[in-house]
């Protein structure tokens, strides 16, 4: 497993301030364990289920859950009650009025955008997200919008990846009070902390 602390360091020496999320999905709960032992807090699952196992089996570490991945609509009871620090992946207007209508506590979250423009992934377009964005923050009161999501261009050109993130980070900067910009994974964090991202949600790197 990776020395926390080295990691930290490269990234911070890309830029500081940015906000590191612990993919844990395919581990267990000692590798958790273990990067938290180094300081980490922020953890992020892809999948309700899995959360649910780990914030369980993880109840004497006061961490910090992420959900990251697609949220099905009959898995939103159980987003509520497990109540994530942060619902990363709300990737429409529909999604985001279903939550909304079963909440009674407001719920940080962001709004994914589907930048690299692919059919595999989840989100608003690029055209539509500040539209969007403004809508559920004025007619759901219980999504508390802090900013955007998204994943990066499938590619090995770095251009290609690089303008996916830039376009993403272009409505983050023109959202009054958006505050998170969550960009980048293990195989392209570099590139989007360059572009602008100040959150990013690592896996694999972590475990090697």
């Amino acid at each position: 497993m990776i020395v926390l602390s080295d990691l930290l360091d490269k990234i911070n020496a890309i830029s500081s301030g940015v906000r590191l999320v612990a993919v844990s999905k395919n581990v267990t709960q000692n590798e958790v364990r273990n990067l938290y032992s180094q300081g980490q807090i922020d953890f992020g699952e892809n999948r309700i289920q899995e959360m649910a196992k780990k914030q369980s089996e993880l109840a004497d570490l006061p961490i910090k859950w992420h959900m990251i991945g697609r949220l099905q609509d009959n898995k939103i009871n159980q987003l509520i009650a497990l109540k994530p620090i942060l619902w990363q992946s709300c990737d429409s207007f529909e999604r985001a009025v279903a939550v909304n209508k079963r909440l009674n506590f407001k719920l940080d979250t962001l709004l994914q955008i589907n930048s690299a423009n692919e059919d595999t992934k989840q989100g608003v377009s690029v055209e539509m997200a500040a539209e969007i964005y403004h809508k559920i923050s004025q007619e759901c009161e219980n999504i508390n919008l802090l900013g955007v999501m998204s994943i990066g261009t499938h590619s090995d050109e770095v251009s290609k990846i690089s303008a996916s993130f830039e376009a993403t980070y272009k409505i983050f900067s023109n959202l009054k009070g958006a505050k998170i910009c969550s960009m980048g994974m293990s195989s392209d964090y570099e590139i989007a902390i360059k572009s602008g991202s100040n959150m990013i949600r690592l896996g694999s790197i972590l475990y090697l």
